[in-house]
């Protein structure tokens, strides 16, 4: 027991660090710009992006596992990391998320920080002022989080 949660922890402190490195550091702007649109561009910048954050967190799972000797198997390695893709890439289509959002009664949230919200933010001369700190994006990680403790969970149990 004692080592599975301690694998647990270790594995989503992994994923962790590196989801927020492949998210933001190793997500080319390309693929931050196109992997919402509808389409066949959207669909594969997309998917690689996800590729990409997957190799990510595959190196960083390899370090940990090779440094602090987790007791992990490859079936849980894919079950993790492959749940974490899927999940990732659902969220990154965008209107997917924004589709659950809106289901859960968290559109306005959703939209905080953009034009389309009242409240959203202006420069000195009224106009709207793009930040990172959105409501989509804060609904946006704390999925990817939601599912890196899945992935973590799988990891270490299986």
């Amino acid at each position: 027991m004692t080592d599975t949660a301690a694998t647990f922890a270790a594995v989503f402190v992994t994923l962790y660090v590196a989801h927020s490195v492949g998210d933001h550091w190793v997500q080319r702007s390309c693929q931050a710009a196109t992997k919402g649109e509808p389409g066949w561009a959207g669909r594969l910048a997309c998917g690689r992006h996800v590729l990409d954050l997957a190799i990510t967190k595959g190196l960083a799972l390899a370090l940990a596992v090779l440094v602090l000797h987790l007791p992990v198997t490859a079936l849980g390695l894919v079950l993790g990391l492959g749940i974490d893709a899927l999940t990732h890439y659902w969220a990154d289509r965008r209107t997917t998320l924004k589709w659950l959002a809106d289901r859960c009664g968290k559109a306005e949230f959703y939209s905080l920080g953009t034009p389309a919200h009242a409240g959203h933010p202006v420069t000195a001369k009224g106009e709207y002022a793009p930040t990172l700190g959105t409501g989509a994006y804060a609904l946006d990680q704390s999925w990817h989080v939601l599912w890196l403790f899945v992935a973590a969970l799988l990891i270490a149990a299986v």
